[in-house]
């Protein structure tokens, strides 16, 4: 239920990319309201005073501090925000379901335990589980009391999901499913009670099943040691002949995939979230460091390679930030569609998800690889002290490079986003065809050299309008070219990837500075602008780069040639000055002594 008083005109899955957008019909998070603002605060007051102080316990692994800790948030109500009142949650839309995840994502391995607890440990049974099932287990997840996990990767099979091993096999009797099979990377392994495990029925029917602690024939393994989230508990679990009852069976028999990948849409928004999160957590550390560090007689916040770096590490951030919060409101609004059409609350979410899965495979990269730039440029900023363990910077740069891993990994998401774009135009939900042929047209003709519109924000509009021709134009001709072949050229559709990544985040920022601006005025608003306009030009050129990647990769001589003509006609930005655009950005920053954006 949307909490806020806009009202917004919602694009479909994909359609930003051939349908303009207005700042009205864009959530941004200046808009939030004062309950999630107290939600915000109540987030970050509890990494405050619960998890920080003991950041080392918690890598240690002590016994039982992480389950106490999962315990403590869900008496304090963090993991009931999103969920339905009849099971003990507070209701909240989804807006303020990705505050939580974003605001308590700087919480390091903690982070990780309630993303997984809340997320794959607890919504595969909320969004499939029959009543029973939902009323015996989703308030005991809310409050805390339980903690969630789930297991579907197995040593043969990660990315392939479906290529697990594990088996289920209906008892004699009929009264039991016996699961034979090992998983493994299995996060809240080590104390949860509820487990979501994936098998195959008779050898092919891939199914869920919930597997509750001390179930027979279910063991787990110790603790792994990894490079990074180390105070996450993270074990094997083992199945022999483990005596799962039918009422356990999750959703249909050989329906099990519909669970795994929905669930898969939501998470990988969230991961963007907490990224967006730790990011922040990251910058304002190497501000102050920066601000303390002297080297030649003063500090080093004052030397122009440091605040380059800062500046970057903001803008990646504000911008995730800006397309994090525009898709969330798309899936918020697109949730009570459903809902007022007549369709359970289960299937109004997971419908919403899985129309935007386009974005959310976006925002999964993009946040993944925004926090992993930060983390690194903040231990280079931190110099020699970035690389001791004295300094919360290097249990961050650890801590982030999981990101690009987990939820599918970045090739995956990649490899998604176009493959999604292009199934649904075949589909007749994605009508690119006719824009497709539009900007073909526009490259046999001569350009238009009328009076250019001189409005505030037009050349910043005119650019964005150019990039997504640019996106058309090069994935229209490599669909002409390669027909079928194009899913085995696995470098094109990452380079084309990389073009789409890179304007729905130029589109997001700019139509939050936008909408911004309407609010306060340019003045107020100078930082952001400095912010979406280095953003804008740096990726005009990144465009440009992936661009040229792929169609040299499949064009040769006159085709060649206009392509590549055309693909710089549409990159072409305006001059502008980032040097000192990132400076005011990273004063502004070292003035307020925080990420302030």
């Amino acid at each position: 239920m949307q909490t806020t008083t806009e009202q917004f005109t919602v694009l479909n899955g994909g359609e930003w990319l051939i349908k303009e957008s207005s700042p009205t019909d864009t959530f941004i998070p200046e808009a939030f309201n004062e309950e999630q603002m107290m939600i915000r605060d109540m987030c970050n007051q509890f990494l405050d005073k619960e998890v920080f102080p003991i950041l080392d316990r918690i890598d240690n692994l002590e016994p039982g501090l992480m389950k106490s800790l999962v315990q403590k948030a869900g008496e304090q109500g963090l993991f009931a925000v999103s969920f339905p009142e009849e099971f003990g949650g507070m209701g909240k839309d989804f807006i303020t379901s990705t505050i939580v995840n974003e605001y308590l994502g700087a919480g390091h391995s903690f982070s990780v335990a309630v993303a997984a607890h809340t997320g794959i440990g607890t919504l595969p049974i909320l969004y499939f589980g029959t009543p029973e099932q939902k009323q015996k287990y989703i308030p005991k997840l809310i409050s805390g009391e339980w903690a969630g996990s789930y297991g579907l990767t197995e040593p043969n099979s990660g990315s392939d999901a479906l290529g697990a091993r594990t088996t289920a096999k209906l008892s004699p009797d009929g009264k039991y499913y016996l699961l034979n099979g090992q998983k493994c990377w299995i996060t809240n392994g080590g104390f949860a009670q509820v487990y979501t495990v994936f098998a195959k029925v008779d050898g092919d029917k891939f199914t869920a099943f919930i597997v509750e602690r001390g179930t027979e024939g279910f063991t787990q393994g110790p603790e792994e040691h990894k490079m990074g989230i180390k105070g996450s508990s993270t074990v094997q679990l083992y199945f022999q002949d483990c005596k799962v009852p039918v009422e356990n069976v999750l959703g249909e028999i050989g329906k099990g995939h519909r669970i795994a990948f929905n669930i898969l849409n939501i998470g990988r928004l969230k991961l963007c979230a907490a990224a967006v999160g730790a990011s922040r957590r990251a910058i304002t550390d190497s501000v102050q460091y920066a601000k303390t560090r002297e080297q030649f007689k003063q500090p080093i916040s004052n030397f122009g390679a440091i605040k380059h770096k800062l500046a970057q590490m903001a803008i990646d951030i504000f911008v995730g930030e800006s397309a994090l919060y525009r898709t969330a409101n798309w899936i918020d609004e697109k949730e009570q569609e459903l809902a007022a059409a007549g369709k359970p609350y289960n299937e109004s979410l997971l419908g919403a998800a899985e129309e935007y899965a386009i974005e959310c495979a976006i925002l999964k990269v993009f946040g993944s690889e925004a926090l992993d730039f930060v983390v690194d440029e903040g231990v280079q900023i931190h110099g020699g002290n970035g690389f001791s363990a004295e300094y919360n910077i290097s249990r961050a740069y650890r801590d982030s490079r999981i990101n690009r891993i987990y939820e599918g990994t970045n090739e995956i998401n990649r490899l998604l986003t176009l493959d999604m774009t292009l199934k649904r135009a075949m589909q007749g939900r994605l009508n690119l065809m006719g824009p497709a042929m539009a900007v073909q047209k526009e490259l046999m003709s001569i350009p238009d050299f009328s009076s250019e519109d001189e409005s505030t924000f037009s050349k910043e509009k005119k650019l964005v309008v150019n990039l997504k021709k640019a996106i058309l134009m090069t994935a229209g001709a490599a669909v002409q070219k390669l027909m079928m072949k194009i899913q085995e050229e696995q470098e094109v559709l990452m380079n084309i990837a990389d073009m789409a990544i890179e304007v729905f985040n130029a589109e997001s920022v700019l139509l939050r500075v936008m909408k911004i601006t309407e609010q306060q005025g340019e003045k107020a608003g100078a930082n952001y602008l400095d912010i979406m306009r280095t953003y804008l030009y740096d990726a005009a050129d990144k465009v440009l780069k992936s661009g040229k990647d792929a169609i040299n990769s499949f064009a040769e001589g006159d085709e060649q040639r206009m392509l590549l003509m055309g693909l710089k006609r549409f990159t072409k930005a305006e001059p502008f000055n980032t040097k000192s655009a990132r400076r005011n950005i990273a004063d502004a920053m070292i003035a307020a002594e925080k990420y302030c954006f």
